[in-house]
């Protein structure tokens, strides 16, 4: 099978293209988000499973090369809560903090993980590749910064003093979940384009 040269984002989530397009940007791939009418049911029960799910059923689509992450938040004192449905946990990124933080009410243990699992599939569905990176941190009282996306604003990370929010590309793309997936992914993705 040929390598790839482009690579369908498998997600319908502009923020999360955004960031991969910036991580993928020195791999000289032709990266486009999945068709605007495809939708991937996430019945998986883990993250990696969701990936799988979705790098699958989006490279099969397309008959392209695709990439599926499959990311959350796991809240230890909500027993690992939100997790798989981070994204379906309410309507918007506001309403899915303000639920979260109202959960939290009280709570003395805040501390939480950010999860991300990635899988690249090949155009005749076969997943190539599978990681998962994670980035520990806890659960803030109040949103600080203005940047990314879903829960970036609550999620702190003691390493840092920051809330992904409140962090730049560079930094959260090495040392937040998806960066950390990806350090992993890359240098097996560049050994497969040059296969």
């Amino acid at each position: 099978m040929a390598a790839p040269t482009g690579l369908v984002i498998a997600s319908g989530n502009a923020g999360k293209v955004r960031e991969f397009q910036h991580l993928l940007a020195a791999l000289n791939l032709a990266i486009e988000a999945q068709p605007e009418d495809l939708e991937v049911e996430e019945t998986g029960s883990t993250f990696a499973e969701n990936a799988r799910l979705k790098a699958v059923a989006v490279a099969s689509a397309t008959g392209s090369w695709a990439l599926a992450d499959d990311s959350g938040l796991s809240v230890h004192a909500l027993g690992g809560r939100p997790g798989v449905h981070s994204a379906r946990y309410a309507s918007s990124d506001a309403a899915r903090i303000a639920r979260l933080l109202g959960e939290l009410e009280g709570a003395k243990d805040r501390s939480a993980e950010f999860t991300a699992a990635l899988a690249v599939a090949d155009p005749s569905g076969n997943v190539r590749l599978e990681v998962e990176g994670r980035c520990s941190g806890f659960i803030l009282p109040m949103p600080q910064g203005s940047g990314g996306f879903g829960y970036d604003p609550v999620f702190f990370v003691p390493t840092t003093g920051l809330t992904y929010a409140e962090m730049d590309k560079s930094l959260k793309s090495e040392i937040g979940h998806r960066g950390r997936a990806f350090a992993q992914l890359e240098p097996r993705l560049r050994s497969l384009l040059n296969s």
